[in-house]
C-alpha cells in the first residue's frame, strides 16, 4: 500500500520496521521543522516461541502497541529479499504481512522500500554492509553510542525510517564530496542553479 503523496508536512512521526520471524527491528523518528530526531530504536526477540504463529501473534501485537504508544504518521516497512530460500522468504513475508496488519488496523498509511533502495539513500551504495549503515546513521543523525542499539535488525529499522524520510520530503544525494553524500531537500532547484551557472554560454536570453 503506497498512498499517493500530497504536501508532506515538517512535523510528524514515522516508524520503521525490519520484519523477521527471529527478531523484528523498529525504529522511530520525530520530524520537527522538516529535520528528523531519533525517538527510539529497539528489537523484539522472538526466538523464544517456539511456534512459527506465536512469533507472528507477537508481531502483530508489538508492531500495535508501538503504534499506539508513539501514534506515526506513516509505518515504513522493508519489503523481504528476494534471494533468500523460498521457505525463509515465506516466514519473512508473513512477518511482514502482519506488521502491515496492524498498521491497518490503526490506519496508518504502509510504504514499503527495498534493501537495496534504502541501502542507496542511507550510505548511497546498494550493496553497503549492515555495519555501513548503522555508522552513517549514526553520523545522519548525530547519535551517541548510548543512542545507538547494538543489534542491526535495529538500525536497519532506523534506515527504513530514514529512507522514507528521505523519499518524502524529496532529500536526495545532489553531490558526492569524500566518498560522503551531501543532501539537500531541494535538490532540483539546487542542481539548476548551479548548472546554469556553468554554463552560461548553453543558456538563451
Amino acid at each position: 500500500m503506497n498512498p499517493t503523496l500530497g504536501k508532506v508536512p515538517t512535523d510528524r512521526i514515522i516508524l520503521g520496521i525490519d520484519p523477521g520471524t527471529n527478531v523484528m527491528g523498529y525504529g522511530v523518528l520525530q520530524v520537527n521543522d522538516g529535520k528528523p530526531h531519533l525517538l527510539v530504536m529497539g528489537v523484539l526477540e522472538l526466538k523464544k516461541f517456539e511456534s512459527h504463529y506465536l512469533r507472528l501473534r507477537r508481531i502483530y501485537e508489538r508492531v500495535l502497541g508501538l503504534i499506539d504508544q508513539y501514534h506515526p504518521d506513516d509505518l515504513a516497512i522493508e519489503s523481504p529479499f528476494v534471494g533468500i530460500n523460498p521457505a525463509s522468504l515465506i516466514k519473512l513475508c508473513r512477518a511482514q504481512g502482519v506488521a502491515m496488519a496492524a498498521a491497518v488496523e490503526r490506519d496508518v498509511p504502509i510504504f514499503e522500500y527495498a534493501p537495496t533502495k534504502i541501502k542507496i539513500s542511507i550510505t548511497g551504495n546498494g550493496a553497503s554492509a549492515k555495519e555501513q549503515v548503522k555508522a552513517m546513521l549514526r553520523n545522519i543523525l548525530k547519535l551517541s553510542d548510548e543512542d545507538m542499539n547494538d543489534k542491526l535488525d535495529a538500525s536497519d529499522a532506523l534506515a527504513v525510517a530514514m529512507c522514507h524520510y528521505y523519499e518524502t520530503c524529496r532529500v536526495i544525494p545532489t553531490t558526492r564530496s569524500g566518498g560522503r553524500n551531501t543532501w539537500s531537500s531541494g535538490a532540483a532547484k539546487t542542481s539548476w542553479a548551479e548548472f546554469a551557472r556553468k554554463n552560461q554560454e548553453r543558456i538563451r536570453k
